[in-house]
């Protein structure tokens, strides 16, 4: 059965299929909710047609829905308006797939649930350990106790994963910086930053050179390309400034200042998780767009010294590194419906 996943956030369009194809685009969903349909039909134009299609979804959060139930409604019609006919099923935090007339009837169940599908397609690869998942995408990081295999988690529902710790709404790309920190040091005295749309992780990290300039990329505060001169650019302005007040040395100074601040927000949160383990991890998965903060993150921790570490990125190809929730409810789908005669594949 050749199946197509989609994981459908509010920043991002990702698929892939149970081959192994990836693809993944930028689409501001919050802005243009009307045209998610047209979106998903020019992701898929790269695939032949799919026996089925497995989707997880972020996007449901998106302030264009009303609620999370409006947005799970207007994500799955989407999908089957971008595919009519293909047969659709959702992954739901229940660990099963749900037909899409079920899933609007528990939304909740399906909403954010794409962290649950990667956990328990990555988990396989320790199915007799204590091991832990770190996700660290564009926009949020997810810390995911796994034991024997599969997901162990306080919380399951966005809210429950903020209280819990299991869930970071911060990133490697998108997150702005204000969020990081209130003040930055500069000139020996400590500045407040603005608390503007200036400038985003992305800029942190290119300016340091811990990711690649990416000319072609313009999902930017400024939507300038993500490069280092206009990552300075942006964030001299975070301090109300251009590039004639502030020196480049400056600028690089305070990056590196709120990249390990965010790395310090991250440790937090994952010293709550670890509290909670009855073991120590003994190994550790990485994954996600931002996987190069998750390796940083595990190296610099006491508890996880000894852990054996395990990058996603280098098993998979990139693409399907980058796409892997949707990867995930791709394989996930493929392997349970051979055992099961809910689903047919369409003509």
């Amino acid at each position: 059965m050749y199946v197509i996943g989609l994981d459908i956030g509010g920043a991002n369009l990702k698929s892939a299929d149970s081959d192994g194809a990836a693809r993944s685009i930028a689409f501001e969903l919050w802005k243009t909710p009307e045209l998610l349909q047209t979106a998903l039909q020019e992701l898929l134009t790269s695939y032949q047609r799919p026996d089925l299609i497995a989707v997880t979804m972020t996007g449901e959060l998106a302030d264009c829905f009303q609620t999370k139930s409006d947005g799970v409604d207007h994500i799955l019609t989407a999908v089957e308006q971008a595919v009519p006919g293909a047969p659709v099923l959702v992954w739901q935090t229940g660990a099963e797939f749900l037909p899409p007339d079920i899933a609007r009837e528990f939304p909740l169940l399906a909403a954010a649930a794409n962290w649950h599908a990667l956990a328990t397609w990555l988990g396989r690869m320790i199915p007799d350990q204590h091991g832990l998942l770190i996700d660290i995408g564009s926009t949020t990081t997810d810390l995911i106790p796994l034991q024997q295999g599969l997901p162990v988690t306080e919380g399951l529902t966005d809210v429950e994963r903020l209280l819990s710790g299991e869930l970071v709404y911060t990133g490697g790309r998108r997150t702005p910086l204000a969020m990081l920190e209130k003040r930055v040091p500069l000139r020996g005295q400590s500045c407040p930053l603005a608390a503007e749309y200036f400038a985003t992780t992305v800029d942190l990290y290119v300016l340091l050179e811990e990711l690649p300039e990416s000319p072609e990329e313009i999902d930017t505060a400024d939507g300038r390309s993500a490069t280092r001169a206009n990552a300075f650019a942006r964030i001299t302005r975070s301090v109300c400034c251009d590039t004639t007040e502030l020196s480049e040395e400056e600028a690089i100074e305070i990056a590196g200042w709120l990249a390990a601040r965010q790395q310090a927000q991250i440790t937090e949160a994952l010293d709550q998780v670890l509290s909670r383990m009855d073991h120590v991890p003994e190994t550790v998965l990485i994954s996600g767009s931002s996987v190069f903060l998750a390796k940083k993150i595990v190296q610099s921790h006491p508890l996880l010294a000894q852990a054996k570490v395990t990058n996603v990125a280098e098993i998979f190809d990139r693409s399907i590194s980058d796409s892997a929730c949707a990867f995930a409810v791709a394989r996930l789908a493929a392997e349970r419906i051979r055992f099961s005669t809910d689903v047919e594949p369409c003509d």
